[in-house]
């Protein structure tokens, strides 16, 4: 968050800065506000519960751009906002909205995006913020989102592990490669445009 911070204070002149607290709540609100677009964004597929969506892009993007505290409220309001029944969480888990989607067959992949998006942040930040640290933080964090996922799913279904692997995991990692990679390259770039700048 400071860095975020000291860019947003180096935009915006003295006279017209808003206080920490309502920055940090609009930055939270369009944290989610970005998740629940990317939730959006899906493919169903026949063979599992799970579709392929961008949400998992939203949740490694806010973990590399924002603090670790930061990007797990974010996630965890999130959560929140999906829980209430605000249409924010990836549609094709049947009619399932509010709580009953959030412990339904995807809650596995939901209740790991704080976490997550603490991991990437923090692994972010040891690695020195270059491209190799934040490929391997945003894998890490992605690893974790789809192994919790295919443990809550085996569990929801009463599968074996390895079918619910099949079924969780194998045919979401191209994606998730190429979603690892986008987010990894964006927060460079904002490293880079931010350091240009100062």
């Amino acid at each position: 968050m400071r860095d975020l911070k000291n860019t947003l204070d180096m935009a915006v002149p003295a006279e017209v800065r808003i206080p920490a607290a309502l920055r940090t709540g609009g930055i939270i609100l369009g944290g989610t506000l970005l998740a629940a677009v990317c939730a959006h964004v899906v493919l169903p597929l026949y063979f599992t519960p799970v579709p392929l969506s961008l949400q998992p892009l939203a949740v490694l993007l806010l973990g590399l751009l924002l603090s670790p505290r930061l990007a797990g409220t974010t996630m965890a309001a999130y959560l929140a906002e999906g829980a209430m029944g605000l249409p924010v969480f990836a549609p094709g888990a049947g009619s399932l909205t509010g709580l009953a989607h959030l412990f339904g067959p995807t809650g596995g992949y939901l209740l790991a995006y704080p976490a997550a998006a603490v991991l990437v942040s923090f692994l972010w930040r040891q690695g020195g913020r270059r491209l190799a640290p934040a490929l391997l933080a945003a894998a890490a964090g992605d690893l974790l989102i789809l192994t919790s996922g295919a443990l809550w799913l085996a569990a929801w279904t009463h599968l074996a592990i390895a079918s619910a692997l099949a079924m969780a995991i194998v045919p979401f990692l191209p994606g998730d490669a190429l979603k690892v990679v986008v987010v990894a390259a964006l927060a460079v770039g904002l490293v880079r445009i931010r350091r240009a700048a100062l």
